[in-house]
């Protein structure tokens, strides 16, 4: 058990540091979508969490019922190409109503007629941020949502070896042992990774360019 959990905590951490996909989608939606920082880690930890732990059902489930390995590593490796494309997808619908929304939002004028018969014009856009009730939710708002389903689909791989000899023999405590000390090092480097980049950012001057091409450029 020593020798499962140093290299949960190890393989946790260097998984997650080598796999952009943990962190570069939350990075630059809470750029482009102005998240505070405590929803960027309200929603990195939500996804992180459902990560894990779908790792541990498509692990432990399997091996009950008497899965081999052989079978459940293929199950995986056709889930991880759907969790894949489902990501690429997910870019490109952001991608196309990005570039929707800048091209709906470029300058343009506004005529203003005063009661007194007067009439003055002035150019105007729509790139800064303006809250407007809208009865129906928006792609935007979807966002969380989407990536949460598709790191459900995409579960961390990595864990799956390592609650196996626990899962064999049907060691709940090890099972749990193993999958908390994996998600620590998982979560606390997505955390890690998507706040600091997003903290910098925050601080550097926003240019009217990023502001109208911000969304198109996160789905990019």
């Amino acid at each position: 058990m020593s020798v499962l959990l140093i290299s949960a905590l190890s393989i946790g951490f260097i998984h997650t540091l080598l796999g952009p996909d943990h962190y570069v989608p939350f990075v630059v939606l809470a750029k482009s979508r102005h998240w505070s920082m405590m929803r960027t880690t309200v929603i990195t930890l939500f996804c992180g969490i459902g990560h894990v732990l779908s790792a541990v059902v498509l692990g432990v489930i399997p091996m009950s019922l008497g899965f081999a390995l052989n079978k459940i590593k293929v199950f995986e490796s056709f889930r991880g190409e759907v969790a894949a494309w489902l990501l690429i997808g997910l870019g490109f619908a952001y991608f196309i109503w990005g570039m929707r929304n800048a091209i709906k939002n470029k300058k343009h004028l506004h005529f203003h007629l005063h009661s007194d018969g007067s009439m003055h014009v002035h150019e105007h856009d729509h790139t800064s941020e303006h809250a407007h009730p809208h009865p129906k939710k928006s792609f935007k708002e979807l966002t969380p949502w989407l990536l949460f389903i598709i790191f459900i689909f995409g579960p961390c791989e990595a864990l799956i070896p390592l609650i196996m000899y626990p899962a064999i023999q049907k060691s709940i405590m090890n099972i749990i042992w193993v999958t908390a000390v994996f998600g620590f090092a998982t979560l606390s480097t997505m955390l890690m990774m998507v706040l600091v980049p997003v903290y910098t950012t925050k601080k550097l001057p926003t240019f009217a360019f990023f502001e109208r091409y911000g969304n198109a450029m996160a789905g990019m």
